[in-house]
């Protein structure tokens, strides 16, 4: 098969998508990121997927796919060697509907003409490329060949592990020199753990000893999935690689201990924060993962409506202040927190923030990471940030009184302070305030608005299904017992890997502070009175916020009952 040579480059360059300057950048970047020109171009955001996809789609004939939507034949599949897929980036998705020796293949790079050829030299059939990207192709890959590959890697060490048990015993050697943590194949399971975690959307990594076994599970939009199970004598293993590439110290395993590490999956750098825990079976280990890139996105992408923006943007332009943002564990903050930063960041102000940890890096701010065996808490920090003439003051947690005392202070003394706090609702972060030692008109006087919010999990779009709704669930959403509604409930399709749901979205409870709340907490007003107000001036509940969702088809009543419980 003879194939024309285009390069890629010069063809975006011809359309006007790209200047030189550009193509030399991503050509740069492209040897270090060790990418197709493509995905590093639209990496950098010097063209966009959907213009790249139109570029190959007209000038050279290539169709796009989205395996996400299109069943994947696995007639078609088996065709091609796992090794020929993984290393070409490709996969085979199917037959040509008229001529079934026809194979249709997507790839990261369709115009990576030796691989065409390899496919349809093994396969003796004509191949057509799609383009696809490859982070889409790699999911699929992991989910046809990931669990073989990772009871590969675990079946493997237990055959070393066995011979090395023989070896010890006749050597008489102790257990504790026993665990060759650089060994191969653990090295590989923990890796190819960590790249199905990040690739399924997983927020953390749970790896559990129990009675027999060990198992693996991943947060998936908020819930636990079971991933894997192994054999019990992995357990060390694999704890010590977790504690050795997070600079934990190995010979620990009766102390909890925290760490942290980077690692790059598809081109992207991920922050792993890393915890283990002694049990009665042994340690646990939970790693939490962080896109660097997802924290620092536009405020548009947080899931605002309508309603709720104008509101968000009154707070952010205050001069002076505080802004609260609160929620459990896990409701997006952090995010909340660096878009509110990212959007105040310019040039002629000053933004220090202390944090524990630092979970992004973004240009222009000045960063300061806790440290207590260095003494430096949040309130030592603060104290010194307020000698570094900042505009902008950002605190991870306000946790004791001392911190909020030099928050509020700070505030009073014409600085922006953004910080978070734990608690159910924005009403009730006045009440932890009072309860850390604040006085009313100080309250009444620094804080400016609080964000109250959650994440619920959003219904696939592809498989959700409408239902008559229950009595029940129509008292839920206030809907008159005798109003005919119907309501969507989950399936599951392998669009959502038949969870039913797919991604999440934000709920928002936002109360800027106006004159007449700021005088009612001064007068020692109550939380469910301040709320009253609030909701009389616009504000809606978190409850109210999910219940919208429901109403629209985005997510069930189970969902909002789950992050808004105490309102209903």
């Amino acid at each position: 098969m003879i194939h024309k040579k285009v390069r890629i480059g010069d063809l975006l360059i011809s359309q006007g998508l790209i200047n030189e300057g550009q193509l030399n950048v991503a050509l740069r970047e492209q040897k270090i990121r060790n990418t197709k020109l493509g995905e590093t171009l639209i990496a950098m955001g010097f063209i966009s997927q959907e213009d790249f996809a139109d570029v190959l789609s007209t000038q050279m004939g290539i169709g796009t796919v989205n395996l996400r939507q299109v069943g994947i034949d696995e007639n078609a599949v088996k065709l091609v060697s796992e090794e020929l897929m993984k290393k070409n980036v490709l996969i085979p998705f199917g037959f040509d509907e008229k001529n079934p020796n026809i194979l249709k293949v997507a790839m990261a790079d369709p115009m990576n003409f030796m691989a065409i050829d390899d496919v349809s030299i093994v396969t003796n059939m004509e191949v057509i490329p799609f383009f696809c990207p490859s982070v889409q192709i790699s999911l699929q890959l992991d989910r046809l060949y990931g669990k073989k590959q990772a009871m590969r890697a675990a079946e493997q060490y237990q055959q070393e592990h066995a011979r090395e048990m023989e070896q010890l015993a006749a050597m008489d050697k102790s257990e504790e020199q026993s665990s060759d943590v650089d060994d191969a194949p653990i090295v590989k399971l923990v890796n190819t753990m960590i790249e199905q975690a990040v690739r399924q959307g997983s927020s953390d990594i749970h790896i559990e000893a129990l009675e027999r076994e060990v198992r693996v599970r991943f947060r998936v939009d908020g819930v636990l999935v079971e991933h894997m199970d192994y054999d019990k004598t992995l357990l060390p293993a694999l704890v010590a690689r977790i504690k050795i590439i997070s600079n934990l110290d190995i010979s620990e395993r009766r102390k909890p201990q925290d760490g942290r590490l980077t690692i790059h999956v598809d081109n992207k750098e991920y922050d792993v924060r890393v915890s283990v825990l002694p049990t009665v079976f042994g340690e646990k280990v939970v790693m939490r993962l962080t896109n660097k890139d997802g924290l620092t996105r536009d405020k548009k992408y947080l899931g605002l409506s309508d309603r709720e923006m104008p509101r968000f943007d009154a707070i952010m332009g205050n001069p002076h202040g505080i802004i609260l943002v609160t929620g459990p564990t896990g409701s997006g903050k952090s995010t909340t927190c660096y878009t509110v930063l990212s959007e105040l960041n310019k040039e002629e102000v000053n933004i220090v923030t202390v944090e524990d940890p630092v979970e992004a890096n973004i240009n222009g701010v000045n960063q300061v990471q806790v440290n207590t065996k260095a003494q430096l808490t949040f309130a030592s920090a603060l104290r010194s940030i307020l000698r570094q003439d900042p505009d902008i003051i950002m605190i991870g947690e306000i946790r004791d009184e001392e911190t909020a005392n030099i928050a509020v202070q700070a505030s009073i003394t014409g600085h922006l302070v953004i910080s978070t706090l734990h608690t159910n609702s924005t009403a009730s972060s006045i009440t932890r305030l009072l309860d850390m030692g604040i006085e009313h008109y100080l309250i009444g006087d620094s804080v400016v608005g609080i964000i109250a919010q959650r994440l619920v999990r959003r219904l696939c779009p592809k498989c959700k299904t409408l239902r008559p709704a229950s009595f029940e669930e129509k008292r839920a959403l206030h809907i008159p017992d005798e109003q005919e509604f119907n309501l969507y409930e989950p399936v599951g399709c392998k669009e959502c890997s038949n969870i039913g749901y797919k991604g999440r979205i934000g709920v928002y409870e936002i109360m800027p502070i106006s004159h007449k709340i700021g005088v009612m907490i001064s007068e020692k007003a109550t939380a469910d009175e301040i709320e009253r107000q609030a909701v009389k001036e616009g504000m809606t509940k978190l409850r109210d916020a999910a219940a919208e969702y429901v109403i629209q088809g985005l997510t069930t009543v189970s969902e909002m009952q789950r992050v808004a419980y105490e309102d209903i």
